[in-house]
């Protein structure tokens, strides 16, 4: 037998299943007494990959905190994964928070966290369904200030409350790489007018914390997590929201090795790992 006829008769690859997890980036949150930023919309599941074909991954950066003026905290950027014979899956950047006296907080896949509002209040931006929740309301009425906490993969963000900014709302976990992480928590709140206020505190997902008084910045969201940044206190800005991640999960039998974007590849049981922190692609 020659080595084309024994070519001939080698068998196709088979298609083969691989489990996702697509985070986009947190929301940027609002400055001078600022809602806390959105977590980026959270979505896992499985797909079926087609051997050669090309699975491409974008990933974006989180959104920036607003100044210490009337300028909001902006959108995190959406994280999708796409390719041949697949439901392009996309998650929806979390919303930005707002400052002191502006709008309603952003809407994304958590929303962002309104700011705080002289004897009024603020709502929070709306969640995207399936993917997060919405943002808490920021406020001030009398006793009552400080803005409102973005919201979390698995829980709204915080309202306003007495002396207290909202907190962000919890992130949810995935074992998707072999360990436990928690993902996509919303930012604190920026403390509010009153002397004791205090920030709130972040989300499960290392959204940042909010901070109060004059000079009290709120924290950034980690990196590849897609927390909301947290908001400032008095005429500060608000803090940036953390970038997102795409991370598939394949049969190290089935593993091509065939991977552009510089992922790291870790292995779990019988599963090779590959965690995208920027775009590439991953050919099947």
């Amino acid at each position: 037998m020659t080595i084309m006829q024994m070519l001939l008769l080698k068998p196709a690859k088979s298609a083969y299943s691989a489990s996702y997890l697509v985070v986009a980036a947190g929301g940027g949150a609002g400055g001078n007494r600022g809602g806390g930023g959105g977590a980026g919309g959270y979505l896992t599941g499985s797909v079926t990959l087609t051997p050669g074909a090309v699975y491409t991954t974008t990933v974006n950066a989180g959104g920036s905190g607003g100044d210490d003026g009337s300028i909001s905290g902006t959108n995190g950027g959406n994280s999708v994964l796409s390719g041949s014979g697949i439901t392009t899956v996309t998650s929806t950047g979390g919303g930005g928070g707002t400052n002191i006296d502006t709008v309603a907080g952003l809407n994304g896949g958590s929303g962002g966290g309104g700011g705080e509002k002289g004897n009024s209040t603020l709502a929070g931006g709306t969640g995207t369904s399936g993917q997060g929740n919405n943002g808490g309301t920021g406020g001030n009425s009398g006793s009552n200030n400080g803005a409102g906490g973005g919201g979390g993969a698995s829980a709204v963000g915080g309202n306003f409350g007495t002396t207290t900014a909202g907190n962000g709302g919890n992130g949810s976990a995935s074992s998707i790489t072999g360990s436990s992480v928690t993902y996509a928590g919303g930012g604190g709140g920026g403390g509010g007018s009153g002397a004791n206020s205090t920030g709130g505190t972040g989300g499960g997902g290392r959204g940042g914390a909010g901070n109060s008084g004059t000079g009290n910045a709120g924290v950034a969201g980690t990196a590849n997590l897609g927390g909301g940044g947290g908001g400032s206190g008095r005429a500060v800005f608000g803090a940036n929201g953390g970038s997102g991640v795409v991370i598939l999960s394949v049969p190290t039998a089935s593993y091509s090795s065939t991977t552009t974007g510089s992922p790291t590849v870790t292995t779990s049981g019988s599963n090779t790992i590959i965690t995208f922190t920027g775009s590439g692609s991953y050919t099947a």
